[in-house]
């Protein structure tokens, strides 16, 4: 183990204007994250009018792109160095172009054929994920350097999180009630073309905002994060060092679990519209109320999480909310689909869905942050381990995770309506009833499977509370022996 290695964050408390300036920069991410999941598959195969499956293998290519990009943008991060430190410099370069990326998404050229469309969605696509990249992975791993206290970390991250669902659900608020609203030649707002353009260009405004001021109101915390030494090493020598360290087996549990986990919220969020739209056939305006559904949810979150870290741990308290928020997410579909619930149109309806969102999204969400929080907590883990610290090596994984739920939710939800032949430009109302029944059929049990995956890979999760305050004594250990002067490796 090296003198680099024990230098490591302190269990401190952290005041409350640095986790607001640190979750508020999540807002970006949130905007992203939600018009991908919401918007994006609607937009340009209902609306555009390129084929389901060609949308769903469009984002699902700019995945595959991601799952280069984010390990090395994670480990040239951890080798920065800078008078910023390693993180900033990359937060700061990142905002225009974030701005910029997104609003191109939402503009693409008129009259082009559906394989030159194809082409721009994935460049695009791309380019945005890329320099969300260079933003989030950076911005995430702070928190891992913020702070080492097992709680601590949880609390922190429940504010990444509360602020990415506010970013998130603002802008969807703002499209369905300001920008995508009915007119003449388009009874169904969220079929409306003319106002994506607009929600583009005042989400790309916002998401420059955010990352500008967070990046800003973290700046002071440079001092207090982590100087390691420059290391001239080979890129050969970074490359082995990226695979030894991901190569740790609760963080293999881990992310397994995050992924299926991302795979089961991604097709719920990217198919949700049409849910809502052709199933339920609910309204742009009912549909804009989910917007303070899922805000509560995200509120209770914010409050259940640490509390769940604190009383039951990270592991057992994910083990527990998974589950239950995955029964709440299919609940309604499969009353619907068994006969048990009333028709479209009924008093019932619309409260029930947003009773059982609350729960889905406070639940979801909780768990969500526990195995957030489970990722920081492998760093020191890594660390005694390997003798380096790779916070953004392994946030970069989180951050794979986090964009996993738009790329493989749209890309699953393509290939789900090209199964059952949803039709292009469709009005609600008007399609065939067995093709609207098969949407639930195919999609209940494949939420099923995947969460049961989810909750699988979970269990080869090692790292309890008792196991993390130990590793935290091993290196201060470590640290003590290397300032008197002995070699640290006698631990």
């Amino acid at each position: 183990m090296s003198a680099e290695s024990v230098i490591h964050p302190a269990a401190r408390r952290l005041s409350l204007p640095t986790k607001l300036f640190y979750g508020f920069g999540s807002v970006a991410f949130g905007v992203k994250d939600n018009g991908f999941s919401t918007f994006l598959l609607i937009f340009y195969n209902q609306v555009v009018g390129l084929p389901s499956a060609m949308v769903g293998l469009a984002i699902m290519v700019a995945l595959v792109v991601d799952a280069f990009l984010d390990p090395i943008t994670g480990q040239i991060s951890d080798n920065w160095r800078s008078r910023w430190g390693r993180r900033h410099p990359f937060m700061y370069a990142a905002a225009g172009p974030v701005a910029v990326s997104y609003l191109l998404l939402w503009n693409p050229p008129h009259g082009w054929s559906h394989g030159a469309l194809f082409i721009y969605l994935i460049a695009t696509a791309i380019l945005i994920r890329s320099f969300i990249t260079a933003y989030e992975i950076p911005s995430t791993a702070l928190s891992a350097e913020l702070t080492a206290e097992y709680d601590e970390r949880t609390k922190l991250l429940s504010y990444r999180f509360l602020f990415s669902w506010i970013g998130g659900l603002f802008m969807y608020f703002m499209a369905l009630k300001v920008f995508l609203r009915p007119e003449a030649g388009h009874a169904v707002g969220q079929l409306n073309p003319a106002g994506y353009s607009h929600y583009g260009l005042a989400a790309a405004g916002v998401m420059l905002f955010a990352i500008l001021t967070s990046a800003l109101g973290t700046h002071s915390q440079i001092p207090y994060l982590r100087h390691p030494p420059r290391r001239d090493v080979s890129l050969k020598v970074l490359v082995a060092e990226m695979f030894g360290t991901l190569a740790n087996a609760s963080f293999l549990a881990l992310l397994g679990g995050s992924l299926f986990f991302a795979m089961a919220v991604g097709l719920g969020f990217s198919i949700g519209l049409y849910f809502q739209t052709y199933f339920w056939e609910l309204s742009s305006a009912q549909i804009a109320l989910f917007t303070f559904s899922s805000l509560s949810g995200a509120a209770l979150a914010f409050v259940i999480a640490p509390l769940i870290s604190k009383s039951l741990g990270k592991k057992a308290g994910a083990l527990i909310l998974i589950p239950i928020a995955a029964m709440a997410a299919i609940a309604p579909i499969a009353l619907r689909l068994a006969g048990l619930l009333p028709p479209n149109g009924s008093p019932v309806i619309f409260p029930l869905l947003l009773v059982l969102g609350v729960v889905t999204v406070c639940l979801g969400t909780s768990g969500a942050i526990l195995m957030t929080s489970m990722i920081a907590d492998v760093v020191e883990d890594s660390e005694l381990k390997t003798g380096r610290r790779s916070e953004g090596l392994f946030f970069a994984a989180a951050a794979f995770v986090a964009k996993a739920v738009t790329g493989i939710g749209i890309f699953a939800s393509g290939m789900l309506l090209a199964a059952i032949h949803f039709p292009q430009h469709a009005r609600p109302g008007y399609v065939d009833p067995q093709i609207v029944r098969n949407l639930g059929l195919v999609y209940a049990p494949t939420t099923v499977l995947l969460y049961g995956l989810a909750l699988l890979c979970l269990t080869g999760y090692r790292i309890t509370r008792q196991g993390h305050e130990d590793s935290l004594r091993k290196l201060a250990a470590a640290a003590e022996l290397v300032a008197e002067g002995e070699p640290a490796a006698t631990l």
